[in-house]
C-alpha cells in the first residue's frame, strides 16, 4: 500500500480523477443550493406581490369587519389551491377572521412573526420540518402607515423537493459519466506523462550490472531533458571522483613506499658492507633517518586531511589576533628561509581580529609561506599581507619564485598533485600541503585563489569571513 502511494504513476492517476470527479462535485452541490435559495426568494416575491393585491381589496372592500365577501374568499380559496397551503387573515385584534382551512377561524393567533408583522414588518418562515414557506404581509391602507391586521400565505414546498429529486437523479448519471471519463483519461494520461521518466530510468543501469552509463538526453518534457543532462553532469563528476580516487590510492602508496624502499636499500648497503668507515655508516644512517623524517610528515598531512574530511563541529573557534599569528609563523619560519636565501616580508595595513580555529588556519598560512620558500630563488622574497573590512579577512602570500604552469593551477589544490615532481621529492614536499590549506579554508567558509606566470613567482589570495559561519542545520 506504501508503495502504491509513492508511485507517480498512481499519484497523477488519482490527482487527474480528482481534477475530473472533484469539481463536478462541488459544482453540484453549489447548482442545488443556489437552486433552492433562488427557488425560495422567487418564491416570497411572488407571494408578497399577491398579497399586496389581497391588501388593497381587504381595506377598500371592508373585509377585516364582514369576512364574508364572497369575491375574496373564492381567490384565497383557489391561491390556497395553487399554493397547496392556506390563507390566513388575522385582524387588529390577533383574531383569526379567516382561515382556508377552517381550523383557526376566531381564535387568537399570539405568534412571533405575526406580533412582528402587526408593527409593520414583514417576515418569511423556511419551516424545515413541514417543508412550508410561510409569509406574513401587514394590512395597511394606501394613505396611512397604521397596521390594521396581518396576512399569512403558507405555501407547500413539495414542488421544490419533486424539482431536486429529478435533477439529483440526473446528476448520479452525469458523475458516472464524469468519473468513468476521469478514471480512462487518469490511466491514458498517467502512463504517458511517466513513460518519459522510465525510459530515463532504463538508461542508468546495465541489464546484469550496476555499472552507470552515460546518460542520453531524453527530450519527451523539458523537466526530463534537464534532468537527464544533470544527471550526466552527476555521473560524470562521479567518474571523474572515482579515477581522483584511485589516483590518490595510487600516490599515497607510491609515496609511503619510496621512503621505505629508500630506507631498505641503505639498510641492505650497509649490511652488505665489510669493515666500512665509521663515517659512512654515519651518513647512511643520517639517510635513514631523513627517509623516516620524510615518512613521518606524509603520514601526518594524511591523518590532517582525513581530520579536514570530518565534520566541522571540531573546530575549535576562537577570537584570532593575524597580525600576532602571522607575526609567529613569520618568526618560525625565517631560519628555514635564511636558509634559502628568501626574504621574508610582512605588510600590515591594520589590525585584523577575526573567529575561528587558531591552529588549523595556522597551518594553513604556514603551508602557503613555506611553499613560497621552497618553490623560490635565492635572493628571492615572500610577501605577506593582511587587510580586512567590515566583512572579510584578505590574506595575500606573493612569492618572486619559480611559478606555476597555467594548465596546473586549476589541480594545485588536489591530493598528492605535483607540478614538478622530481623538484618536489628533492626539496621535501609531500603534495598535500595546498590540499590541507584548501579545506581548511573551506572549513571557513572562505575562498582561495592562485595567481602564476613561469618564471614570475605566484600570488596566493585567501578570504575569510571576520565572523565564523555556522553550519545550517
Amino acid at each position: 500500500m506504501i508503495s502504491f502511494f509513492k508511485s507517480l504513476r498512481w499519484r497523477l492517476f488519482i490527482l487527474i480523477v480528482c481534477v475530473g470527479v472533484l469539481p463536478g462535485v462541488i459544482i453540484t452541490a453549489c447548482f442545488f443550493h443556489f437552486y433552492e435559495k433562488r427557488t425560495l426568494n422567487n418564491d416570497v416575491v411572488s407571494i408578497t406581490s399577491q398579497a399586496q393585491l389581497f391588501n388593497n381589496q381587504i381595506i377598500t372592500s371592508g373585509y377585516l369587519s364582514d369576512p364574508g365577501d364572497t369575491s375574496i374568499n373564492t381567490q384565497f380559496a383557489a391561491l390556497g389551491n395553487i399554493y397547496s397551503g392556506r390563507i390566513m387573515v388575522i385582524d387588529g385584534s390577533f383574531r383569526v377572521i379567516k382561515d382556508t382551512y377552517n381550523l383557526y377561524e376566531g381564535r387568537i393567533m399570539v405568534w412571533e412573526n405575526v406580533i412582528t408583522t402587526m408593527q409593520g414588518k414583514r417576515s418569511t418562515v423556511f419551516d424545515e420540518k413541514s417543508r412550508t414557506l410561510i409569509v406574513t404581509v401587514p394590512i395597511t391602507a394606501s394613505d396611512s402607515d397604521e397596521v390594521q391586521g396581518v396576512l399569512m400565505i403558507t405555501r407547500s414546498l413539495e414542488y421544490l423537493e419533486s424539482n431536486t429529486s429529478f435533477f439529483k437523479d440526473m446528476s448520479v448519471y452525469a458523475m458516472l459519466v464524469v468519473v468513468i471519463l476521469s478514471v480512462t483519461a487518469g490511466l491514458v494520461f498517467s502512463m504517458r506523462i511517466v513513460k518519459p521518466f522510465k525510459k530515463l530510468s532504463d538508461t542508468l543501469y546495465m541489464p546484469e550490472s550496476d555499472t552507470v552509463l552515460n546518460i542520453e538526453p531524453v527530450e519527451d518534457y523539458n523537466e526530463t531533458m534537464e534532468i537527464s543532462e544533470r544527471l550526466g553532469q552527476i555521473i560524470s563528476r562521479m567518474n571523474e571522483i572515482d579515477d581522483s580516487r584511485r589516483e590518490f590510492v595510487s600516490n599515497v602508496s607510491h609515496e609511503l613506499k619510496t621512503p621505505l624502499t629508500s630506507m631498505k636499500v641503505l639498510a641492505d648497503s650497509i649490511n652488505s658492507m665489510g669493515e666500512a668507515p665509521a663515517e659512512l655508516y654515519r651518513e647512511f644512517m643520517g639517510d635513514i633517518t631523513d627517509e623516516i623524517d620524510r615518512e613521518t610528515k606524509i603520514i601526518n598531512d594524511l591523518l590532517s586531511l582525513v581530520k579536514m574530511d570530518k565534520s566541522h563541529a571540531e573546530l575549535n573557534i576562537s577570537s584570532i589576533n593575524l597580525n600576532d599569528l602571522t607575526e609567529a609563523i613569520l618568526k618560525r619560519l625565517r631560519p628555514i628561509a635564511q636558509d634559502q636565501e628568501v626574504e621574508l616580508v610582512l605588510e600590515s595595513f591594520r589590525p585584523v581580529t577575526i573567529e575561528g580555529d587558531e591552529v588549523k588556519l595556522s597551518l594553513a598560512i604556514t603551508n602557503l609561506i613555506e611553499n613560497g620558500i621552497k618553490y623560490n630563488n635565492p635572493g628571492g622574497f615572500v610577501r605577506l599581507s593582511l587587510n580586512s573590512d567590515h566583512q572579510y579577512a584578505y590574506i595575500r602570500v606573493e612569492d618572486s619564485g619559480m611559478g606555476i604552469p597555467q594548465d596546473s593551477l586549476a589541480r594545485i589544490f588536489e591530493r598528492f598533485y605535483r607540478v614538478d615532481k622530481s623538484h618536489s621529492r628533492e626539496i621535501g614536499g609531500t603534495g598535500l600541503g595546498l590540499a590541507i590549506t584548501k579545506s581548511v579554508i573551506d572549513m571557513h567558509k572562505g575562498e582561495i585563489h592562485v595567481d602564476s606566470e613561469v618564471g614570475e613567482g605566484t600570488t596566493f589570495d585567501v578570504r575569510i569571513p571576520i565572523n565564523y559561519i555556522k553550519e545550517s542545520v
